[in-house]
């Protein structure tokens, strides 16, 4: 991709900037609920270009500099927490690496790049005086872990946001739409007993016939964004040694929910199916959607983006107002061995929230 606009230096210093910023980032170890010293990366970044930012937790926020409370107002957010990487890297995750291109390490692609892009689009907007909105810049934590100090908290001291771009590994199209996530705790219960004679009820059997519906069962709504429902059990616990018949068989479940199911809805189809106890960790991470007549929507469509639901999920379930799940990168990267980003898509990602910014009318 190859965008235009009229203050091209600016973007192109503002481009170099981004991505030194990220290699420091990438240099720095942000694992969620441990991201202090990237948040004070960011915060020295803002301040060093004459940006007043505020900080609360490891979460950095700011104003443009001719904010308007009479305005709408539109939050730029992306996360700086990583998860941690795994074993199959053949690279330090933590030393940003050029090559062929590409940018390499740990959060590059999520959702580094998403990140210092908004950044720099922010800052290029930050001094204009005749927006027809505000802007407000949010970098926060927790993200991979749905933490409730991230951009949940962030958002009760921040000014009131009527909508807002989620930066996060879209290829540049939109995400209009994202399942929300179920996290299901299952406990079967049975009775211990002596494994060589016929005594105790095998709570391992009883999960197994549980484990066989959450494989066959299939919900009837088919969204057109987001597909069928999809459940999936990951993790399974029983048993203390060979001879005993276990009393107890945990596993957990991750159920995926489309935009026409409730959570209350899928736990009452659930509940009447199965036999085991059948616990919710969290129903704070709902499905959500941005009407495709949305102003940012129409601004994306009319520069030629493409539109789809995510089967991830974000920060964006957090917000309570319209959100676009968009930004540079590729989420297929994320979380892979030896992540990287390319360089020219930090570039095109910058070039885009500027063109999209200059077209949304709110």
């Amino acid at each position: 991709m190859n965008y235009k606009m009229t203050n091209s230096n600016t973007i192109s210093s503002l481009t170099e900037s981004a991505i030194n910023l990220l290699k420091s980032l990438i240099a720095t170890p942000s694992f969620s609920k441990e991201e202090d010293n990237t948040a004070d990366l960011i915060e020295n970044f803002l301040q060093s270009n004459g940006v007043s930012a505020h900080r609360y937790l490891n979460n950095v926020w700011a104003k443009n500099k001719f904010y308007d409370a009479s305005k709408p107002t539109l939050l730029l957010n992306s996360h700086h927490d990583t998860v941690k990487p795994n074993k199959a890297y053949t690279l330090n995750p933590f030393e940003p690496i050029f090559k062929d291109d590409k940018l390499y390490g740990l959060g590059s692609n999520d959702a580094g790049g998403c990140l210092v892009s908004l950044i720099a689009v922010f800052l290029y907007f930050y001094h204009q005086e005749n927006l027809t909105y505000n802007l407000i810049l949010a970098a926060t934590a927790e993200e991979e872990i749905s933490g409730h100090n991230g951009v949940e908290i962030l958002l009760t001291r921040m000014p009131k946001i009527d909508c807002g771009i989620v930066g996060e590994p879209t290829l540049l199209n939109m995400a209009v739409a994202e399942k929300g996530l179920l996290v299901l705790d299952c406990t079967a219960h049975g009775k211990p007993g002596h494994a060589a004679r016929e005594e105790g009820d095998n709570a391992i059997y009883k999960a197994v016939k549980d484990i066989q519906w959450f494989i066959d069962y299939r919900f009837d709504r088919i969204s057109d964004l987001l597909g069928p429902m999809k459940m999936s059990v990951t993790i399974i616990n029983a048993g203390s040694q060979h001879n005993v018949v276990p009393h107890e068989c945990k596993f957990t479940t991750d159920v995926r929910v489309n935009e026409l199911y409730t959570f209350e809805e899928v736990l009452e189809t659930i509940k009447a199916n199965t036999t085991c106890d059948v616990q919710p960790r969290s129903s704070r991470l709902r499905s959500t959607a941005i009407a495709l007549d949305h102003p940012l929507v129409k601004a994306g469509i009319h520069l030629g983006r493409s539109y789809y639901g995510s089967p991830t999920t974000s920060d964006k379930a957090l917000m309570p107002f319209p959100t676009l799940k968009f930004g540079p990168g590729d989420s297929a990267r994320s979380h892979s061995a030896d992540e990287f980003i390319w360089v020219h898509e930090i570039g095109d990602g910058i070039q885009m929230y500027a063109d999209l910014l200059n077209q949304v009318i709110l």
